[in-house]
């Protein structure tokens, strides 16, 4: 199976990662303009009136620069959507993701296939996140046209298999568009991961240490000064296992060594404020530890094309 013509010709093989809170406009510009999928949730808007605003700057945004560089248009946008039952903005937001035709949507923490016919309906794709083989074969009975598989070390929401693992299970069955996220924050792990058998790499983390991104300077410092080793998995914060940097653990007054045990039916993923508690708890993948500064994003992408073309190129010589 081929890829979707949206998706078959990016200047690199990267998709930037939907970072909750910390995506906005001007990082997704910023990633699209450097030639990768740049991404953001829809549930970063506040209030909901606002992702209206949003997608009228990026699309408007993106179209004058295609305009004025026709030889290197910008790689396409992606929004994503929690389809969470708790998500009471879901019907409103696909609303105005409807309007603007959104190109991709990324869909997580559920497979409908209402939502991926509607995207189908206004010609877009839908990439629905999974962190094993059986929630793949769910999302695409359901009509998604690829997975991203959240593979062990991936930042946020993330799985524990490894990569090897569960790219080969599903490659079995699937030969559809396939993104690997999980510790990838180099060019040659995004060769790695096509030589799996994926065909894009699903870069989050590291995008967290750009100049675009809405975070606070403390948290991109902080990536900047850890490394896989200073990641702890645990469900305490959402109900959903994640991965979280440790030293934002223990800024909160608590042990990252000793966190108990949430209530997986206590997690909420709706258009309410995060929970105040844990607001200044800072998600994070293993992969940091090639992350050495806060650059720009183009910078950054830049950085990933010489990475994967060095990586390229010691295969060909091997």
């Amino acid at each position: 199976m081929s890829l979707p013509p949206i998706l078959a010709h990016l200047p690199l093989p990267i998709i930037g990662a939907p970072l909750f809170i910390i995506s906005n406009p001007k990082l997704v510009i910023a990633q699209c303009k450097a030639g990768v999928v740049g991404s953001m949730p829809a549930l970063n808007a506040r209030p909901a009136s606002q992702l209206d605003e949003w997608l009228a700057e990026i699309t408007e945004t993106l179209a004058a620069h295609d305009r004025d560089h026709p030889e290197a248009k910008a790689a396409p946008f992606a929004i994503n959507q929690i389809v969470h039952k708790t998500n009471d903005r879901l019907e409103h937001d696909m609303e105005v993701c409807a309007r603007y035709k959104v190109p991709i949507v990324i869909t997580s923490l559920g497979a409908r296939t209402d939502i991926n016919e509607a995207v189908h309906g206004w010609g877009g794709v839908v990439l629905h996140d999974i962190i094993n083989n059986s929630f793949a074969h769910k999302a695409i009975d359901k009509g998604a046209d690829g997975v991203i598989a959240v593979a062990a070390g991936a930042g946020g929401h993330a799985g524990v298999k490894s990569p090897f693992a569960l790219v080969q299970e599903i490659r079995e069955w699937f030969d559809g568009p396939l993104a690997l996220s999980g510790a990838i924050s180099t060019g040659g792990a995004v060769l790695a991961a096509q030589a799996m058998g994926a065909d894009f790499g699903y870069i989050g983390s590291a995008f967290i240490a750009t100049d675009e991104a809405r975070a606070v300077e403390g948290y991109k410092q902080m990536i900047v000064d850890s490394n896989s080793d200073d990641i702890v998995y645990s469900n305490l914060f959402t109900g959903v296992h994640g991965n979280y940097l440790k030293g934002s653990i223990r800024n909160a007054g608590l042990d990252p060594e000793q966190l108990p045990q949430s209530d997986p039916s206590k997690m909420s993923f709706g258009g309410g404020e995060i929970k105040k508690a844990w607001k200044d708890i800072w998600g994070c993948g293993q992969g940091i530890g090639a992350v050495k500064a806060v650059t720009p994003v183009a910078q950054f992408v830049q950085r990933l094309r010489n990475e994967y073309e060095a990586a390229q190129a010691r295969i060909c010589r091997a």
